[in-house]
């Protein structure tokens, strides 16, 4: 049986426990320990996929086609796993599980309830995972704070599996937030203390506490933490604001936080070492060697583009150096915010509100020789863009048009005449046949990347788009989904109807992402 870690938060949500749980992971990887990253949230959507990025950041998509929450993103950046869509439970999704075994007659007519029947099929979900997965370790984020309704089976849950196991099979990391006081001059420790005492009233104690501070906890403050929350001194880390997120693993490291959960756990030593990770880090240090524009128009919230904005980083780092990012709202676009750019990337999106920005942008680039790579959307308003200026035809999508244009992109067949929203999708990986200079960057005449889209270049206008000199050079095995789309003569102007970025990690950064940021880097004086 699995090694339990369990991850919650309080006193407020967006305190980073994914970048905690993928941190802790990372250590943990380099004693040869298999991780299994599981993440709950408490809203009743079965998943993400139909919430606004301005509410929620990123949806991620999975290598299955599951649309999960974006710390799957930190998981598999840092970690180099492939997640599945039963590692993120969402309420929504159990609550369904659970009523469809009671209409099955599975609970044979007893009263269900939430307590054991829906925190049984959480712990079910859990170990069934674990035990397909033969994972060493499973590292279970809470989402939300303690406190919140929507979360308390899933701590209902937890506290019952840390009185069933053995103590050395689970521990508890509380990760809170250690405010600095400006007009008293200190961090203030009272909300993790009652962030601590709304945990122990679920029945659950910390082994750690990790506190979020503006700067690092101060040997003073730690003690604090330590005496109140009855947790060892050394268990009480500092998770203080960092110039990049991949700092975070050298830092816990540096605090001996794996040494800590080991001990407790029993688990092996280490035999692996942090060596190429902290070169890279080291790169991220290092001078700008490309200012890239990210042209979209869910500008309110960074995490929307979070994935590209990782990606970017990661080829970045592969060239040495880090990247600039310039995010440019495409509902109010002026073509001269690109003139100081290196290139430049039109992310997906859905709906007509600013699109006709994100086109603009595309035309700018493509007539001044300005390196620039579009996703899923983008590579579907590249070819409207190059159908309108090229083609000279009253191009359109079908998403956006109205029925006197010619809709270039158009709904998929089997995307026609579907109402339900949610996971409806075309999702998850897909392979392409490569020519051109895509399977140059790939090395490989086959390309397999994950999508998330019910619009596709229509196949009438393949030829034509062709002949012009927008060079379809990716398409599905039966030739008939554009995949992606080049100008062979451009520096680099390629689309894609896949979204790259969710297979690229710190390690090993996207072939895609990477040729895209070596050009830009050229673009550079």
């Amino acid at each position: 049986m699995p090694k339990w870690i369990f991850v919650t938060g309080g006193v407020l949500s967006g305190l980073g426990k994914g970048l905690v749980s993928a941190s802790v992971s990372k250590l943990l990887q380099l004693r040869d320990q298999d991780m299994m990253p599981v993440k709950c949230d408490g809203y009743l959507n079965i998943d993400p996929g139909t919430m606004n990025p301005h509410e929620h950041g990123e949806v991620f998509v999975l290598e299955d086609g599951t649309e999960v929450d974006m710390d799957f993103g930190h998981y598999e950046r840092f970690l180099g796993v492939k997640g599945k869509g039963d590692w993120n439970l969402t309420s929504g999704k159990i609550f369904q599980e659970v009523i469809d075994k009671e209409r099955n007659g599975d609970y044979l007519g007893k009263t269900v309830q939430m307590v054991p029947h829906v925190t049984d099929q959480i712990r079910d979900k859990w170990e069934n995972s674990a035990q397909e997965e033969d994972a060493d370790i499973v590292i279970v984020e809470v989402g939300g704070t303690v406190g919140d309704i929507e979360n308390m089976l899933y701590l209902e849950t937890i506290r019952q599996m840390r009185s069933e196991l053995p103590e050395e099979d689970t521990f508890l990391i509380h990760t809170t937030l250690v405010p600095y006081l400006e007009t008293t001059g200190e961090q203030k420790t009272k909300p993790t203390q009652h962030s601590v005492k709304d945990l122990r009233e679920e029945g659950l104690s910390p082994d750690m506490i990790v506190g979020r501070s503006q700067e690092k906890l101060t040997e003073e403050v730690q003690e604090k933490i330590s005496l109140f929350c009855d947790v060892e001194k050394e268990a009480v880390i500092s998770d203080p604001n960092l110039e990049s997120v991949y700092e975070l693993p050298l830092l816990f490291e540096d605090q001996g936080v794996d040494e800590i959960i080991s001990r407790k756990m029993k688990l092996q030593t280490r035999n692996k070492d942090m060596q190429d990770w902290k070169k890279r880090v080291k790169a991220l240090r290092n001078g700008e060697i490309a200012m890239i524009g990210i042209c979209g128009k869910y500008m309110d919230m960074e995490d929307s583009y979070a994935s590209v904005e990782e990606a970017l980083k990661h080829a970045a780092v592969e060239e040495g150096g880090k990247i600039g990012i310039e995010y440019i709202d495409t509902e109010n676009f002026d073509p001269e915010k690109l003139e100081e750019l290196d290139g430049v990337v039109i992310p997906g999106g859905f709906g007509s509100r600013g699109v006709q920005g994100k086109i603009e942008a595309i035309k700018h680039c493509r007539e001044n020789d300005i390196p620039v790579l579009g996703l899923c959307y983008g590579l579907q308003l590249m070819v409207v863009e190059f159908a309108r200026n090229k083609l000279d035809i009253d191009a359109a999508s079908a998403e956006f048009g109205d029925e006197d244009q010619e809709y270039v992109v158009k709904h998929m067949p089997d995307q026609e005449g579907i109402d339900q929203k949610g996971g409806t999708m075309r999702l998850g990986s897909y392979k392409a046949e490569l020519t051109g200079q895509v399977k140059e960057i790939y090395g490989s005449e086959m390309a397999s990347e994950r999508h998330r889209h019910r619009y596709e270049v229509n196949p009438e206008y393949h030829q034509k788009l062709e002949q012009n000199g927008l060079k379809i050079s990716g398409k599905t095995g039966n030739g008939e989904l554009a995949e992606y789309v080049e100008i062979p003569e451009h520096s680099f102007f390629i689309g894609t109807q896949a979204h790259p970025e969710f297979n690229s990690t710190f390690e090993e950064p996207n072939p895609l992402y990477h040729a895209f940021t070596k050009t830009a880097q050229n673009q550079t004086p």
